[in-house]
């Protein structure tokens, strides 16, 4: 079986519901504080009772499942970057 060379990744289309964003980050309070706010501003429908939180093993690290509404590429570029660029955030998919 050979693979399509010509093959492309499925475009999102927007607006998308429901687009998923995990953000690893310290457990520190100031860092989920941001991560919210951040949030908040980039999706403002953002439903709060949804969030996913998992620590990680050791208890350094939480990540955060959101859901948002997905307006298109330039909120998620803005909304990623901006997330990226604080210390206390290691990932954001």
């Amino acid at each position: 079986m050979t693979q399509d060379s010509e093959q492309q990744p499925p475009k999102i289309e927007f607006p998308c519901e429901d687009y998923m964003v995990k953000v690893v980050r310290d457990t520190d309070d100031q860092v989920h504080e941001f991560v919210m706010e951040v949030m908040r501003r980039h999706a403002p429908d953002l439903d709060e009772e949804r969030l996913k939180h998992k620590p990680s093993r050791n208890g350094k690290f939480t990540s955060v499942t959101f859901f948002i509404l997905a307006t298109g590429e330039p909120q998620l570029k803005a909304l990623f970057e901006e997330l990226k660029a604080h210390p206390g955030v290691y990932m954001v998919l």
